[in-house]
């Protein structure tokens, strides 16, 4: 389960809990402010206190459930005057917090200095090499992992230098990313848990000149590239409407976490929140079913809607029900049991249906559209009569061949 930012932030909006506001709106509030750090500590208004992090992670640890929490020490919020004095005091004062560059705003993504030292959205760069800010920044990391925290998803990652970028003007090294994965230890602090015990990865979000391969010798990384080609594909209901059958990525498949939309897919612009939970359930399926690749499930806000995106608007809130629907259970339990499996896709010459074989133990079956279809695809399930594990439906393997009838926007899970 990833957790989003559990810093301290900044009070936006008279301190609304809504997730978004429009102008004139009597509820305030807006899902980003979290996003916008005022000191590094447990605790911020919108999600809770330090005791009731902690409340959570000891429930969470009953069910063998791991956390996993986005953290952010790319920058401050857009005010940042609004930074507590504890912060300014651990780097030496205010002036100290940020890059050289830091409050230039950013002109050119493509050019790495500016990509890792510049203001991102109005948000102030923190000069992530000062080991004061460092050191500072780890203990929060390991005030986390003390509460029993097992994995981080690193916000902005390509915003924060590698050792072949160039320096800040403040900065000596680029050793960030050393640091964070417990390569280096800094003024005596060190990752207090082993980064290969951990889940890590970074929202690298691909562009020109984004140095992948380099970030991915530190991390697993975002397949952004790929999640468009698949939100592509479900719009359009035809699996040869773009290409899934590569990683859009320098890296491969295994260094990759996947989805079918993030929540800033979703929030920032809408650009998926316009395709319907059943899409979105079809994209999850043959992610999960396949056998590389991270997928990360985003749960949509409780109550929403195609037209009201925001549904219940209250941040904290568990969202709607997707993450439990039967094909979603029945496709996580699947994943797991094909760990080691090899893996071949194939699609209908219609590209309506989209089949994952996962060696001689699995199949799962996707129907893209909102149309029936009869599937007869290859697979490398066994001679035989099989039922699917969610709707008890019966498909025939015969030489090589799955066939059967799917229902509309639906997806089926076979296995040995």
């Amino acid at each position: 389960m990833q957790t989003s930012p559990a810093n301290t932030c900044f009070v936006g909006e008279d301190g609304g809990m809504a997730l978004f506001s429009q102008p004139g709106d009597s509820v305030k509030g807006k899902w980003y402010y979290y996003y916008q750090p005022t000191d590094w500590k447990i605790g911020n208004y919108l999600l809770g206190s330090r005791d009731q992090f902690k409340a959570m992670m000891d429930s969470a640890a009953k069910y063998n459930v791991k956390v996993i929490v986005d953290v952010l020490p790319n920058h401050t919020a857009v005010d940042h005057t609004a930074v507590l004095p504890d912060l300014d005091a651990a780097v030496g004062g205010h002036e100290n917090l940020f890059h050289a560059n830091g409050l230039n705003d950013i002109t050119d993504y493509n050019d790495r200095y500016q990509c890792t030292t510049g203001k991102m959205g109005g948000l102030p760069d923190v000069n992530t090499e000062n080991p004061d800010f460092q050191a500072y920044y780890m203990n929060y990391v390991n005030d986390l992992l003390s509460l029993g925290v097992r994995g981080f998803r690193y916000d902005t990652a390509k915003h924060i230098g590698l050792p072949s970028d160039p320096l800040d003007s403040l900065a000596k090294r680029n050793n960030f990313w050393d640091v964070a994965t417990g390569r280096e230890d800094v003024k005596g602090v060190r990752l207090a848990v082993p980064v290969d015990s951990l889940f890590f990865y970074g929202e690298v979000l691909q562009d020109k000149n984004v140095k992948e391969e380099e970030y991915s010798e530190y991390m697993k990384l975002t397949a952004s590239s790929y999640g468009h080609a698949l939100r592509n594909v479900l719009e359009k209901g035809d699996f040869k409407a773009d290409s899934l059958l590569i990683w859009h990525h320098p890296v491969s498949g295994d260094k990759l976490v996947t989805w079918v939309e993030s929540h800033d897919t979703y929030a920032n612009q809408h650009e998926s929140a316009g395709l319907t939970d059943e899409q979105i359930r079809m994209g999850w399926v043959f992610l999960a079913a396949r056998s590389q690749g991270t997928p990360l499930f985003f749960s949509r806000p409780a109550g929403s809607t195609r037209e009201n995106y925001w549904g219940n608007n209250q941040v904290g809130a568990r969202g709607n029900d997707e993450f439990k629907h039967p094909e979603v259970v029945a496709v996580n339990k699947f994943r797991r049991e094909m760990s080691g499996e090899s893996e071949v896709v194939s699609s209908s010459d219609n590209g309506a249906v989209v089949g994952v074989a996962r060696g001689n133990k699995g199949e799962v079956l996707v129907n893209l559209t909102s149309e029936p279809q009869t599937v007869n695809l290859p697979t490398g399930l066994p001679d035989g009569e099989y039922t699917d594990k969610v709707y008890g439906i019966k498909f025939k393997v015969a030489e090589g061949m799955v066939s059967g009838q799917l229902m509309p926007m639906t997806s089926y899970i076979l296995e040995k």
